[in-house]
């Protein structure tokens, strides 16, 4: 059973720094995309940020590049997602998801993450950025 499991949400002022860890299990880490994404109160879910766990390969959405840094450690099968410089407007519930590779690829998630591509979901954390 393929679990995701987030932390590192928290309260923080504008400016300020966090980083989110996804924790994942039950499924073998070597192709794999994970994708970071958020939701804010009545908005959609929208991708953040991916990696792929076989070759590094990310992607940004164009309002966190150059603030949000994304990393693997396949030793550990966790995702981080560093966060720096941090706005109000990121304020939001994130969640990490997970899709395996061939699909991913086939599918151009690095290119543009869908969270409708991706079936499996931690239970999110919460990011509070004030101003």
């Amino acid at each position: 059973e393929v679990q995701l499991v987030e932390s590192g949400g928290g309260l923080v002022q504008a400016g300020g720094s966090l980083r989110l860890s996804c924790a994942a299990s039950g499924f073998t880490f070597d192709d794999y995309v994970i994708g970071w994404f958020r939701q804010a109160p009545g908005n959609q879910r929208l991708g953040v940020s991916c990696i792929s766990s076989s070759d590094g390969s990310t992607y940004y959405r164009d309002s966190v590049k150059g603030r949000f840094t994304i990393s693997i450690d396949n030793a550990k099968n966790t995702v981080y997602l560093q966060m720096d410089s941090l706005k109000p407007e990121d304020t939001a519930v994130y969640f990490c998801a997970a899709l395996a590779g061939p699909t991913a690829r086939a599918l151009g998630v690095l290119i543009f993450p869908d969270p409708d591509d991706f079936p499996s979901w931690g239970q999110g954390t919460q990011v509070t950025v004030s101003s």
